[in-house]
């Protein structure tokens, strides 16, 4: 009897232990380590997206605001667009670091950035809907693209080609210049933390365990 107690003891600790690792997680499975890291980058999530991606809109839509809230209070979450992605990708960069910066300027945190209150989010749904719903391609070009997405925020063109001269504007634009080596590894969107580990978004299943893996790369 005692030697079938210690058995269900040990069974009962193999399965505590089990269910103490089920949230552990692997490099190569569920995160990579960016051979370029991002410079400038620690204590951050950055998520690498484009207007012209079908999945960095449903992000968009279901993952990224419920993600968001519930980052750790240490971690700045800040959005780089993807310029060589997209017949304008070039232009959508530039319009959404001006609407970014203005957003900051505004007083929006980067918890505001999925908000009614964020030019950013009102422009970005603005490009997902008018790409992924409608089918809009911008056959007119350029000025017809960037149209859609000023007049989501009510901008004028001539403010638009006055702020997209602001250094500040060119300074973030470089940054996201490193999109590209993040974006060549599995695509977009991409979420990296500290500018160092890659998540990969294949292996996500919810947000809560999202934000577990986040919590546990931030420390490394």
């Amino acid at each position: 009897m005692f030697r079938f107690v210690k058995i269900i003891v040990k069974s009962f600790a193999l399965v505590a232990l089990l269910a103490g690792t089920s949230f552990a997680f692997t490099e190569g499975t569920d995160y990579v380590k960016l051979a370029k890291p991002i410079p400038n980058a620690q204590g951050t999530l950055i998520k690498v997206f484009s207007y012209d991606c079908p999945f960095c809109y449903k992000y968009d839509k279901k993952i990224t605001p419920n993600l968001v809230p519930k980052l750790p209070g240490d971690l700045k979450f800040r959005p780089f667009h993807l310029k060589t992605k997209g017949k304008y990708g070039v232009q959508g960069s530039e319009l959404f670091a001006v609407l970014l910066l203005k957003d900051q300027k505004a007083g929006l945190s980067d918890r505001d950035l999925y908000t009614e209150k964020s030019l950013l989010k009102k422009a970005k749904m603005a490009y997902y809907t008018a790409y992924h719903d409608k089918k809009e391609r911008w056959d007119a070009g350029p000025d017809a693209y960037l149209k859609t997405g000023l007049d989501a925020v009510g901008m004028t063109r001539a403010d638009f080609d006055k702020a997209k001269n602001d250094p500040q504007v060119k300074a973030l634009l470089k940054e996201w210049d490193q999109s590209y080596d993040v974006a060549k590894v599995q695509g977009v969107p991409g979420f990296v933390v500290n500018g160092k580990y890659l998540i990969m978004t294949k292996s996500i299943t919810s947000i809560d365990g999202m934000v577990k893996l986040i919590n546990e790369l931030k420390t490394k």
